[in-house]
Parts: structure tokens; C-alpha cells; sequence
């Protein structure tokens, strides 16, 4: 299902780079591009907007000044050449605080972590058949199921996704990474591994069986990692 945005920007040159980033991202639906905040209000106000990419610094009426006038916001992505703007734009519980110039890569992990707040809502299960990650491999945005996803590996300054069947390089970092799935189902085992729970066969000594693989638990993620696998087995009784 299609994400309904809204960007807010009074300068053409960042609402070209937005539109042509939302154009490339298929589950966004560009709905209106607004050059003020007054423009922006009446759009809210007369459709279903689901977020916002909002500029914060604009004439007449700042962008952060209409979001806390907004009674029932939807979610919001502030972008702004303006590092010192970053605390007020979390204060209000932004979904992320995009600063000018960003590339697509750090776009798409803003959009992330949108689709996996949505995801993460009572009234949908995370390991649903729905539930998905958006990946850029090889010049592609892939549409990735986290129920497909085994296990993540790094490797250099990549990621290798490894999948039911198939795998993925991601040019990003186990960190990043780890912020955009759901704690309730993934964890970092190792400085080099992040594993889906559900995936576990069995665990030996300091090893964790997926699949075919043996995976080893590192000394400083393991404590955690228990600590996971217990609160797991009160709500699931399994891994």
C-alpha cells in the first residue's frame, strides 16, 4: 500500500531533487508539492496525507510552526540546510531530520523508518506477509518482505542481505541497518551479523544454527542476545 506525502518547500531547486527521490521510490505517492505553509495547511485539510517532507525554514509561517499548529499530524520528515534546527525537529517527534544536501540513500532510510513505525502499529503484525523493508542494490530499490529475510552480514563497507532465496549487497552499515527492522524480530549476534529470530534452529556453545550456517555469537553482544531470546520466549514460547 502506497505512502500519501505532501512536500513543503519554498525553494524549486530542493522540490525538483524530493520530487525526482519520491518518483524513484514506488510505495510513495506524491500527492502535492506545496511552496509555503498556508499551501500546505489547505492540502492536509482536504486530503489524506500520511507524511510530510517539511522544510523548516520558510517565510511568513516556518515549517516546524505549522506542524505544532497541526491537531492530527502525520508523520513528518524535516529537511532544512540547517543543522541547529535538529533538536526542535526530534522534540516534536519527527520520523527523521533530513539535512541539505542529502543523497537517496539517506532519503531512503528516512523513508524506512516511516513504512516501519506504520508497520510496527498495533493493528499490524510485523512478521505479516506485508511487512517490508525498501533496499537499493545495484541501482534498483527492492521491495524486501521481512519475513524473507534471513540473516545480514557485513562485509567491508557492505551489507550482504541474505534471503530465502536470494541475497542482496547494500552499500550501508549493520548500525544503520539494525535502526530500520523491528527489535521484537531482528538482533546484532556479532560485530559482523544481525540475524531474524524466527530463523533460529537451535543455539551450541556460542554459535546460533540458520539455516545451513553456523553463526558466531560475539562475547560482547552475547549477554544482550540472551537477554532477547528470553523476553521472546514469554511472548512466543519459541525463538
Amino acid at each position: 500500500m502506497k505512502i500519501n506525502c505532501i512536500i513543503v518547500d519554498d525553494e524549486p531547486a530542493a522540490q525538483e531533487i524530493l520530487q525526482k527521490y519520491i518518483a524513484d521510490c514506488p510505495w510513495l505517492n506524491l500527492v502535492k508539492t506545496c511552496s509555503n505553509a498556508f499551501e500546505a495547511a489547505d492540502t492536509l485539510n482536504h486530503e489524506k496525507i500520511e507524511l510530510i517532507f517539511l522544510d523548516i525554514n520558510m517565510p511568513k509561517l516556518s515549517g516546524m510552526s505549522l506542524y505544532k499548529s497541526l491537531s492530527n499530524p502525520p508523520r513528518v520528515i524535516f529537511t532544512t540546510a540547517y543543522p541547529e534546527f535538529a533538536v526542535e525537529g526530534f522534540e516534536v517527534s519527527a520520523a527523521d531530520f533530513l539535512l541539505k544536501p542529502f543523497p537517496f540513500e539517506r532519503f531512503l532510510k528516512a523513508v524506512n523508518k516511516v513504512v516501519g513505525a506504520q508497520q510496527n502499529q498495533p493493528s499490524k503484525l510485523t512478521e505479516s506477509a506485508d511487512a517490508y523493508i525498501l533496499l537499493k542494490s545495484d541501482k534498483k530499490i527492492h521491495h524486501i518482505k521481512l519475513n524473507e529475510i534471513i540473516h545480514l552480514e557485513a562485509i567491508g563497507d557492505y551489507i550482504e542481505v541474505h534471503l530465502r532465496r536470494s541475497s542482496l549487497t547494500v552499500h550501508e552499515t549493520l548500525k544503520a541497518m539494525l535502526e530500520q527492522l523491528p527489535a521484537s524480530h531482528f538482533t546484532r549476534i556479532h560485530k559482523s551479523y544481525i540475524i531474524a529470530l524466527d530463523k533460529i534452529e537451535f543455539i551450541e556453545g556460542n554459535r546460533v544454527r540458520i539455516r545451513d550456517k553456523y553463526l558466531p555469537i560475539g562475547k560482547v553482544f552475547r549477554e544482550d542476545f540472551l537477554v532477547v531470546l528470553q523476553k521472546r520466549k514469554k511472548v512466543t514460547n519459541k525463538f
